[in-house]
């Protein structure tokens, strides 16, 4: 018995060492404009313009708190938050007006992530990518 009380235990600390970081995927360039302003208003604090790359139904759905619906609601949501952003994709795919993006952001260029995040998107009539929900969270203890 003692053997597989030690080939347990070591297969469980190999399950708790430190995570490998998923390596980033370049984006086109009409969903790398997605992040970028989305960064962009986020760093200046600008929740009118960051409420205007969502979708008019678009969803907020942040750690420990409630969902947010609506561009309105958004930028009420987000007034007053913001700071230093920089987000990083590691995958997507869009399927005709429909997409996502998953991904990671951190607060310092070329830092490592502090969390992680999903967009699922959808192409308004104009054929420009808007955020239809936007779910993050944080890494905990990073």
């Amino acid at each position: 018995m003692l053997p597989v009380v030690l080939l347990c235990c070591g297969a469980m600390s190999a399950q708790t060492s430190a995570p490998v970081e998923i390596p980033s995927v370049q984006l086109p360039p009409e969903l790398a404009r997605v992040l970028t302003d989305y960064e962009k208003a986020w760093t200046a604090k600008d929740a009118a313009g960051l409420s205007k790359i969502f979708a008019e139904d678009g969803f907020v759905l942040s750690s420990d708190a409630p969902m947010v619906r609506g561009r309105t609601a958004i930028e009420k949501f987000y007034a007053g938050k913001g700071g230093l952003l920089f987000l990083r994709a590691v995958a997507y795919q869009t399927h005709g007006d429909t997409g996502y993006v998953i991904g990671g952001f951190t607060n310092r260029a070329g830092g490592p992530d502090i969390g992680k995040y999903t967009l699922t998107l959808k192409k308004d009539k104009s054929g420009e990518w808007l955020i239809m929900s936007d779910m993050d969270n944080g890494n905990g203890g990073r």
